[in-house]
Protein backbone atom coordinates (compact mmCIF):
# COMPACT_ATOMS: atom_id res chain seq x y z
CA UNK A 1 0.00 0.00 0.00
CA UNK A 2 1.08 3.74 -0.73
CA UNK A 3 0.03 6.85 0.16
CA UNK A 4 -1.41 7.30 -3.31
CA UNK A 5 -3.81 4.17 -2.76
CA UNK A 6 -5.48 6.45 -0.14
CA UNK A 7 -5.48 9.63 -1.93
CA UNK A 8 -7.18 8.16 -4.86
CA UNK A 9 -9.57 6.28 -2.81
CA UNK A 10 -10.27 9.57 -1.11
CA UNK A 11 -10.41 11.91 -4.06
CA UNK A 12 -13.09 9.18 -6.04
CA UNK A 13 -15.00 8.91 -2.61
CA UNK A 14 -14.08 5.16 -2.48
CA UNK A 15 -13.90 5.37 1.43
CA UNK A 16 -15.50 3.41 4.64
CA UNK A 17 -15.30 5.49 8.05
CA UNK A 18 -15.39 2.79 11.23
CA UNK A 19 -17.97 3.83 13.42
CA UNK A 20 -14.68 3.81 15.94
CA UNK A 21 -12.72 6.33 13.45
CA UNK A 22 -16.37 8.49 13.72
CA UNK A 23 -16.22 8.18 17.02
CA UNK A 24 -12.51 9.42 17.82
CA UNK A 25 -12.71 11.53 14.91
CA UNK A 26 -15.77 13.65 17.15
CA UNK A 27 -13.48 12.87 20.43
CA UNK A 28 -10.82 14.93 18.92
CA UNK A 29 -12.47 17.50 17.48
CA UNK A 30 -11.51 16.29 14.31
CA UNK A 31 -13.75 17.32 11.07
CA UNK A 32 -13.90 14.68 7.90
CA UNK A 33 -12.09 17.58 5.76
CA UNK A 34 -9.07 17.74 8.27
CA UNK A 35 -8.36 14.27 8.63
CA UNK A 36 -8.58 14.41 4.32
CA UNK A 37 -5.91 17.33 4.63
CA UNK A 38 -3.96 15.57 6.69
CA UNK A 39 -3.62 12.62 4.16
CA UNK A 40 -2.87 15.12 1.20
CA UNK A 41 -0.03 16.24 3.54
CA UNK A 42 1.03 13.37 5.18
CA UNK A 43 2.91 10.66 4.86
CA UNK A 44 2.36 6.38 6.00
CA UNK A 45 5.02 6.28 9.24
CA UNK A 46 4.26 2.38 10.11
CA UNK A 47 3.13 -0.72 8.03
CA UNK A 48 0.59 -3.20 9.20
CA UNK A 49 0.53 -5.59 5.93
CA UNK A 50 -0.37 -8.73 8.05
CA UNK A 51 -3.67 -6.91 8.96
CA UNK A 52 -6.82 -9.12 8.14
CA UNK A 53 -9.13 -8.64 5.82
CA UNK A 54 -6.86 -5.97 4.61
CA UNK A 55 -3.12 -4.41 5.17
CA UNK A 56 -3.44 -1.24 7.04
CA UNK A 57 -1.13 1.58 7.31
CA UNK A 58 -0.84 4.42 9.84
CA UNK A 59 -0.53 7.99 8.57
CA UNK A 60 0.90 11.01 10.18
CA UNK A 61 -0.22 14.49 9.02
CA UNK A 62 -1.14 18.00 9.60
CA UNK A 63 -4.39 19.32 10.10
CA UNK A 64 -4.89 22.84 8.06
CA UNK A 65 -3.88 24.82 11.33
CA UNK A 66 -0.87 22.19 11.65
CA UNK A 67 -1.54 20.05 14.04
CA UNK A 68 -0.19 16.66 13.98
CA UNK A 69 -3.02 14.34 13.23
CA UNK A 70 -2.69 9.81 13.00
CA UNK A 71 -4.99 7.87 11.08
CA UNK A 72 -5.21 4.16 10.15
CA UNK A 73 -6.05 2.97 7.40
CA UNK A 74 -6.83 -0.26 5.70
CA UNK A 75 -6.70 -0.89 1.76
CA UNK A 76 -8.71 -3.28 -0.65
CA UNK A 77 -6.68 -3.71 -3.62
CA UNK A 78 -8.57 -5.59 -5.13
CA UNK A 79 -11.78 -2.92 -5.47
CA UNK A 80 -9.74 0.29 -4.59
CA UNK A 81 -11.52 0.97 -1.71
CA UNK A 82 -9.62 2.76 1.64
CA UNK A 83 -11.49 1.97 5.50
CA UNK A 84 -10.15 4.77 8.44
CA UNK A 85 -10.17 2.36 10.82
CA UNK A 86 -9.25 5.02 13.47
CA UNK A 87 -7.70 9.11 13.58
CA UNK A 88 -6.62 10.38 16.56
CA UNK A 89 -4.26 13.66 17.49
CA UNK A 90 -0.92 12.02 18.68
CA UNK A 91 -0.10 12.11 22.61
CA UNK A 92 3.39 14.34 22.85
CA UNK A 93 4.46 11.99 25.50
CA UNK A 94 4.50 8.94 23.29
CA UNK A 95 5.67 10.25 19.89
CA UNK A 96 8.71 11.63 18.59
CA UNK A 97 8.40 14.10 16.13
CA UNK A 98 5.06 12.57 15.56
CA UNK A 99 6.32 9.73 13.61
CA UNK A 100 8.65 7.67 15.62
CA UNK A 101 6.90 5.61 19.17
CA UNK A 102 9.17 6.85 22.45
CA UNK A 103 9.91 3.42 23.92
Amino acid sequence: MHIENLLEAIQTNQIRISDHADEEAESDGLTFDEIYFSIFHGEIIERYPTDKPYPSCLVCGRAPGGDPVHSVWAYNIENHWAVLITVYRPDPDRWINWRERKT
